[in-house]
């Protein structure tokens, strides 16, 4: 017999001080929606014992003490929070969720910047300024931060744009990077090693440990990519951190 399809959300644990919330089985806008409105709920009004929230493509991953949590000795922790989680769901279900804020990105495209732009464009059977002006059109959507400190998943690729990832990747990439690997594009706040194809680079400083808030992408922020030249690369490059 099929297995029965999974109704969601659907709610299971993880070891025994997490609970996984999953709204869906594939990447879509309508299901980070829901994953970004539990979180922001929760942000807002944190329940007894909450440690840490992991939002991912399809699921929200909530860290929890259990000894904290534990206020009846009828049921069990997990049983405790699960039951409050659930409740929070079912309030959220009709809910709107929360504005988005619309971020703009500067990028200085191809060259020492970009030096994979060529080869995205051989790919693709589109000249460098055809790939410049595709990836410019597209509005982007951060459905998760991960890999990297305020490395933002990005979703609204278009599909002409889509390259593998390099064979052997580079040993370091410049911080403000600007890369595409299959369907993604995304942004390198960081000085990493990584094998996205290197179309440009943003000169803004997209991470700083040293601010309340580190990252300046956040998840549920729209993002559109802006072509700008190397002398305004440069003028941009030198300006402080959020100004």
């Amino acid at each position: 017999m099929p297995e029965p399809t999974p109704s969601y959300p659907c709610f299971y644990p993880l070891g025994d001080a997490a609970l996984v919330v999953q709204f869906g089985d594939a990447i879509s806008p309508q299901v980070h929606a829901r994953v970004r409105s539990l979180a922001t709920h929760l942000e807002q009004h944190p329940l007894a014992g909450l440690l840490e929230i992991v939002p991912a493509y399809t699921t929200l991953t909530l860290y929890y003490k259990p000894a904290a949590v534990a206020s009846r000795t009828e049921i069990t922790p997990y049983e405790q929070f699960l039951s409050q989680v659930e409740e929070i769901v079912a309030e959220l279900q009709q809910a709107a969720p929360p504005p988005a804020r619309l971020v703009e990105i500067p990028v200085c495209y191809g060259g020492a910047f970009g030096p994979d732009l060529d080869e995205v464009a051989r790919h693709c059977h589109l000249s460098p300024e055809e790939v410049i002006k595709l990836h410019q059109q597209g509005e982007y959507l951060v459905y998760m931060l991960g890999f990297a400190p305020g490395f933002a998943y990005l979703g609204g690729l278009p599909e002409q744009l889509a390259t593998p990832r390099k064979a052997e990747p580079r040993q370091a990439i410049p911080s403000g990077s600007v890369g595409i690997a299959g369907l993604q594009t995304g942004i390198y706040p960081l000085e990493t090693p990584g094998g996205w194809q290197l179309i440009g680079r943003c000169p803004l400083q997209l991470f700083d440990p040293r601010q309340d808030s580190p990252s300046q992408l956040q998840m549920g922020d729209r993002l559109r990519f802006v072509a700008i030249s190397e002398p305004e690369f440069r003028k941009l490059e030198r300006r402080p951190h959020g100004a």
